[in-house]
């Protein structure tokens, strides 16, 4: 899957991990293990040395375009004479569940809010804003969680609105894993030097839909765009891994939508995670993710252990 990028567009500049890792340009590493540890996700072993040679070259490219977008705002302020509402420099995390998405999102966060010019950096999953689990049982739509047509898309594109146009305050809903549903807080936003959004579908635009008439996507407010991408078997790997995690931990705990799960033998929790990824997780990377992953300003491409193996970086 991978190796196709080049030979499917020559917009990217293809880096190793060497090539990449020099590109750092001695920017000091602000984490230590122990933070490292509270960011990084189930079954996901990533190291410092990882950050490094990865995310701290990213940080710093990241940092460029946002000054770059800080002074272009303020050519704009001077030609008009006054000051308008500024809203945060938006990135998105797209790919495949099981991925990693999270973690590489939640690392983003802690290595860009050091530095000087934008501190204040924010973490938003689209997850919130799924459909309520009783309307998605009522729409049909459970077996389809996850797909473009489990989610708020309105809610979602009035959320990036009211964040692109600077205004103080903007909520957002909050998701369970534990119970599988939107929880009745919001997570509010408050003007933000960067918002992050991290989801399966951020990456979607209007020729991934059929209906006819002008409409905005949530690719419309991103200024930068993100894609993890492995191949399809280690995702796979990576999801029956990460279930027999679950199976073992917050499955466990009685209050867990999936409680029953953590009942299922090692080899039953196997058959089950197989057949959600088979009937579910799969068809929505191969229909509806993965065909979006070119339109990424950079692809973070994966191997073995969630080590970064290429980086590809539109031109």
């Amino acid at each position: 899957m991978q190796d196709n990028i080049a030979g499917q567009s020559s917009a990217y500049l293809e880096f190793g991990r060497d090539h990449w890792s020099a590109l750092r340009d001695a920017v000091p590493l602000p984490l230590s293990q122990g933070e490292l540890n509270k960011l990084k996700g189930i079954n996901e072993n990533i190291s410092l040395e990882e950050v490094e040679a990865i995310y701290l070259p990213l940080s710093r490219l990241l940092n460029l375009y946002v000054k770059t977008n800080q002074r272009r705002g303020r050519v704009v302020e001077d030609f008009l004479g006054q000051r308008p509402e500024k809203g945060p420099y938006i990135i998105s995390v797209a790919g495949s569940v099981a991925v990693g998405k999270s973690t590489t999102s939640r690392i983003l966060q802690a290595l860009l809010q050091r530095w000087p010019e934008h501190p204040r950096v924010e973490l938003i999953t689209t997850d919130g804003f799924l459909y309520p689990l009783a309307e998605l049982k009522q729409k049909q739509l459970l077996q389809k969680k996850g797909f473009p047509q489990s989610y708020d898309g309105q809610m979602l594109l009035d959320f990036l609105k009211a964040v692109k146009a600077g205004h103080k305050t903007v909520e957002a809903p909050v998701y369970s894993h534990l119970t599988y549903d939107r929880l009745p807080e919001m997570q509010k936003i408050n003007k933000p030097d960067i918002l992050i959004l991290e989801g399966l579908n951020v990456l979607q635009t209007a020729v991934d839909y059929r209906e006819p008439g002008n409409r905005l996507f949530v690719s419309d407010f991103v200024d930068f765009s993100l894609y993890v991408d492995a191949d399809t078997p280690l995702l796979k790997h990576w999801y029956i891994e990460r279930f027999e995690s679950f199976r073992k931990g917050s499955f466990t705990d009685p209050n867990s939508y999936f409680h029953h799960y953590a009942q299922l033998s090692e080899s039953e929790a196997k058959k089950t995670a197989t057949k959600i990824w088979d009937e579910i997780n799969g068809p929505n990377l191969e229909e509806n993710i993965l065909p979006t992953r070119e339109r990424a300003n950079l692809i973070l491409c994966k191997g073995e252990n969630h080590l970064v193996r290429r980086i590809w970086l539109r031109q």
